[in-house]
């Protein structure tokens, strides 16, 4: 069960969320509140698992406040703009939804977030013996994976796939950020909003600077450039 909260400036739009938590088995309702300051104080003390979280907000943005909660409570955000959609992506956002929020999508939105604190939850289990795998879930069952054979990961809309050596592909419903910090730490980097790669498996790199790895090129992005450059000249062997 994930302890929810609402947080906009709208009475309507908490209450639809609202009703569409309480139609929902695997979600509780923890608090709402229309006042973002407020909620920021309640929401420390609550500490709930999952916050519904409008963006657009007098006093303190749905963005500024999502940096600011418990790094243990996972945002999900609605809006009614859709170009506030890649700002979503520099926070700790499991989604985006975009009013008027249909049921089916918020629903498919949640499940997104149960299965993200299942992995989690696994993940944690792990710790006692890590064997250096992680465990995905993929139609309907938990795939293992071992890491050191996963060469990139690829974002696909709601998907993200995990290419794995030799030739495997595992298809999973989550976000870039959530496989990002599954795999936070090692050798895995963030090269493009679309792509996570394993710097153990790049075979070169191009005139033009994109990763090849196996028979992918991938490009890699301004904001990642910096990051890349402080490996490669690591490894790097000159006269």
């Amino acid at each position: 069960m994930l302890r929810c909260a609402v947080v906009d400036d709208e009475p309507l739009a908490v209450k639809m969320i609202e009703n569409f938590i309480s139609k929902t088995d695997f979600l509780e309702h923890a608090g709402s509140w229309n006042d973002p300051v407020e909620a920021l104080s309640r929401i420390a003390d609550i500490k709930p698992d999952l916050v519904f979280l409008d963006i657009q907000m007098p006093d303190l943005d749905g963005l500024q406040l999502a940096s600011m909660l418990p790094e243990e409570t996972k945002v999900i955000f609605t809006t009614a703009f859709k170009e506030y959609a890649f700002d979503s992506y520099g926070v700790a956002a499991l989604d985006f939804l975009l009013k008027p929020v249909r049921y089916q999508r918020f629903l498919e939105s949640a499940t997104k977030a149960k299965e993200w604190f299942e992995m989690r939850s696994a993940s944690a289990s792990r710790t006692v013996v890590d064997d250096g795998s992680i465990f995905v879930k993929s139609d309907g069952s938990l795939v293992k994976v071992i890491k050191k054979d996963i060469l990139f990961i690829e974002g696909m809309k709601d998907y993200v796939v995990f290419h794995v050596a030799p030739g495997r592909q595992v298809v999973t419903h989550l976000t870039m950020k959530a496989a990002e910090e599954m795999l936070s730490g090692g050798d895995f980097q963030r090269v493009h909003r679309s792509y996570i790669v394993n710097l153990s498996r790049i075979d070169s790199v191009t005139s033009t600077g994109d990763l090849v790895i196996g028979e992918r090129s991938i490009h890699v992005s301004d904001a990642y450039q910096d990051v890349l450059d402080e490996f490669l000249t690591s490894r790097l062997l000159v006269k």
